[in-house]
């Protein structure tokens, strides 16, 4: 009796070379719906579940492949007698391989406007079913969940070694397949239902690439992420791989940059980013303006660095970024000219990210590790609400130092805490990061701004519980402060605005980024 492969797949790469490899093999075709039309039109012969079965497909479709004559050839054991009678008593012949993948749930809920409906149509029953079924009853079946696993089974299959040891791994990556598969499932349900306490955090997520190393050269690496979202749909143009530092300092990039918005209609802006904080931000009429201002607010700290730009990266922008040593530059798309431009800097890593891929992994919760343990928060991105803001001080705010504060506050909770940043007509003049007093950070900032202080703004994350702050920015010449408030002494900082001429703004609301 000729062996049977069972194909019933959603994602039909690769669909047709592994069935003619297997009617190569001597195996028989079964398949329903979609699969057996594509195999059908490809002039395959393949055998109908519904005529394997001697049962149509019901409700829509939705009952099609849960029958004993797919179950039983699938988990029927070949060693055990009475599976066998039970087989023969009811004419089911055993099912070999098992190539299945699921209805595209993740795919479909990519969409934050996906109906309840829409999505729940899109979860797989039968599919899920016949794939543990198979991992289940590896030791005579082996299952493909994965069109890029077909070239390598085939190989196996060709040569005779389709043994024990290359059934098991697939039936190891089956169980991570559906286990995945259910978990985004109901993490997408416990999103829509996010009053409803108590639930527990599920995280699936399939291993992307092995790192070649951590923070450190000595420390081990993986990055796990799903294809098509986030960084997981990035399009490496050119360079060298990935590394874990290189991921970490892209996101902070991304974030920071994306706060301008990405893609069509944004405000075209740029940002340098080294060891996670931004050293240079700016906005300008276009990309290459940007560009500039940015790396022209510190050209020091710039160099080794990550940049990320929200607009198309064209050649006057990559003559900006032909001279300079850089590990990484992210943008929604590169001309034909910028890329021939940089080509020559071959370990420049170059990462086109389309922007719908950001807004498809927007507004997922932020993860960090503890001991024993994972936090979860709310990512940190909604928009400033000047409206909601107050002048405490005597004197009001021009117009232009009202463009500048909304810039600094903009772009400083982007800035590892305690952060203070000075800034001018859209550009950063000079950043103080991660320092243990606030103080300690303004005056970082203040001496990376020099001279250019005298008229700019200064943006706090958090309050100042003293004054101090305050006093050092007048005497650089600071015009305008903009800070959270919430300091009991507040009044004393208030004082010290109105004594030196400056306006101080309060936003009610602290941007802490750990």
């Amino acid at each position: 009796m000729a062996a049977t492969a069972l194909l019933s797949v959603s994602d039909k790469r690769g669909l047709v070379p592994l069935a003619e490899g297997l009617l190569a093999q001597g195996y028989a075709l079964l398949s329903s719906g979609g699969t057996a039309a594509a195999l059908a039109a490809a002039g395959l012969p393949v055998t109908k579940v519904a005529e394997h079965t001697g049962a149509p497909e019901i409700l829509g479709g939705r009952v099609k492949t849960l029958h004993p004559r797919i179950h039983g050839g699938i988990l029927a054991r070949r060693d055990d007698p009475a599976h066998r009678a039970d087989l023969e008593a009811q004419g089911i012949t055993t099912i070999d391989v098992v190539a299945v993948n699921l209805y595209p749930f993740r795919a479909t809920v990519v969409d934050p406007a996906v109906s309840w409906e829409t999505a729940i149509e899109t979860i797989d029953i039968g599919g899920p079913a016949m794939v543990r079924a198979a991992a289940k009853n590896h030791a005579d079946v082996a299952v493909l969940t994965d069109p890029d696993q077909y070239p390598a089974f085939l190989e196996a299959l060709a040569a005779g070694q389709v043994d024990g040891s290359l059934r098991r791994r697939l039936a190891l990556a089956a169980f991570a397949h559906t286990a995945a598969y259910d978990a985004a499932i109901a993490t997408w349900i416990d999103g829509r239902l996010a009053d409803e306490p108590g639930q527990p955090l599920r995280l699936e997520l399939p291993l992307r690439q092995v790192l070649r190393y951590g923070e450190n050269p000595h420390q081990g690496a993986r990055w796990f992420g799903e294809a098509g979202v986030g960084w997981g749909a990035a399009r490496q143009l050119q360079g060298k791989e990935l590394s874990y530092n290189n991921l970490i300092d892209l996101e902070a990039a991304l974030t920071t940059v994306a706060a301008f918005g990405y893609g069509p209609g944004a405000e075209q802006a740029a940002v340098v980013i080294k060891h996670t904080n931004p050293c240079g931000v700016a906005i300008g009429a276009d990309t290459a303006e940007a560009l500039l201002r940015a790396l022209d607010a510190d050209r020091v700290s710039a160099f080794g660095g990550i940049v990320a730009l929200n607009g198309p990266v064209d050649l006057a922008a990559a003559e900006h970024l032909a001279g300079l040593f850089l590990e990484c530059v992210v943008a929604p798309s590169f001309s034909e000219e910028a890329r021939q431009r940089l080509a020559a800097k071959t370990n420049l890593r170059l990462l086109e990210l389309d922007p719908g891929a950001v807004a498809g992994a927007a507004g997922a919760l932020q993860l960090r590790s503890v001991l024993g343990g994972v936090l979860a928060q709310q990512a940190d991105d909604g928009p400033a609400d000047p409206d909601a803001w107050q002048v405490v001080s005597e004197r009001q705010p021009s117009a232009q130092e009202w463009q500048d504060l909304r810039f600094a506050w903009q772009v400083v909770r982007h800035v590892r805490s305690n952060a203070i940043l000075v800034a001018r007509d859209g550009c950063t003049l000079g950043v103080g990061a991660g320092q243990m007093n606030r103080v300690g950070s303004a005056r970082l900032a203040l001496e990376a701004a020099g001279a250019a202080a005298r008229g700019a703004v200064l943006a706090s994350d958090g309050f100042f519980p003293f004054d101090d702050t305050v006093l050092l920015a007048a005497e650089h010449g600071i015009r305008a402060v903009i800070q959270p408030g919430g300091s009991k002494r507040d009044p004393d900082s208030i004082a010290a605005c109105n004594a030196n001429g400056m306006v101080m703004v309060i936003t009610g609301r602290r941007h802490f980024l750990h």
